[in-house]
């Protein structure tokens, strides 16, 4: 089954399998994104069910929201699959954009974007803890790009500065990270890598070592001005991922840098 939001597409597939060997059907195919509407396709094994389906639809998104195009096939279900079909149809639903889940016999996989880690966890927990010991999740549910841009124009391509060969922060490199912490404190407990890097000049083992101490230095910074060490890694890739050349002078001054990621 699939349903479109005024957002971004959410696709819901579903396909019942009998015993080992997989039922062929076509859902139909779905209508054109309208907004506001949630446009409904796949396969059900019976009338009953696809009606069961829908009630959940209209009850989570509104009736007047859900498009039917469900088809009805010669497919078996799952012991109770349709009583797991309903415990998936969540209001959770409506907090994933640009995603899909798909229920196919006894392996649902889930993928798509929602606003925070802490959603994240627990729409990946629900899933997992309604469904029984024999069904297989896989969940690629990831957080919004929008958080991870939050980081990256707060940085807006600058550099973090150390003091030449340390690990010791310059008053500019000081200067950036209280706008670093100020962005981390709207993200609200979302756990952050902060990843070293350094140009190729040198010893590879010693440029791995410093960049390691310099990530080790931002966490320790963030820590203590108010952001939860928990959430806070900090790792050191040395020269292994270059953005520059490291021929020229700017090169390497691009190399020798920290990134903040949003740990998924």
């Amino acid at each position: 089954m699939r349903f479109y939001t005024q957002r971004a597409l959410l696709a819901l597939f579903v396909t019942c399998h009998a015993g080992i060997a997989a039922a062929q059907n076509t859902a139909p195919a779905p209508a054109a994104a309208q907004p506001g509407q949630v446009t409904a396709s796949g396969t059900v094994p019976d009338e009953a069910t696809k009606a069961a389906v829908l009630a959940k639809l209209r009850e989570v998104y509104g009736a007047d929201r859900v498009v039917d195009q469900i088809a009805v096939g010669p497919v078996a279900m799952p012991a109770n699959w349709n009583g797991y079909v309903q415990k998936l149809i969540t209001p959770d639903l409506r907090q994933i954009s640009r995603g899909q889940l798909k229920i196919d016999g006894s392996n649902v996989s889930l993928r798509g974007e929602v606003a925070n880690e802490a959603l994240r966890q627990r729409i990946a927990s629900n899933v997992a803890t309604n469904l029984n010991p024999t069904y297989t999740v896989n969940n690629g549910l990831r957080v919004s790009a929008a958080e991870q841009a939050l980081l990256d124009n707060t940085l807006a391509n600058r550099t973090v500065e150390f003091e030449f060969g340390k690990a010791t922060l310059t008053p500019t490199g000081r200067a950036i990270l209280d706008e670093m912490v100020a962005a981390m404190q709207k993200l609200k407990g979302r756990r952050i890598e902060i990843i070293g890097h350094t140009d190729s000049a040198g010893l590879r083992a010693s440029n791995v070592s410093l960049s390691q101490a310099r990530a080790a230095t931002v966490k320790a910074y963030l820590a203590a001005h108010g952001i939860a060490e928990e959430n806070l890694s900090a790792s050191g890739q040395g020269p292994d991922r270059p953005i520059a050349s490291n021929d020229t002078a700017e090169g390497r001054a691009r190399n020798r840098r920290i990134e903040f990621r949003l740990a998924q």
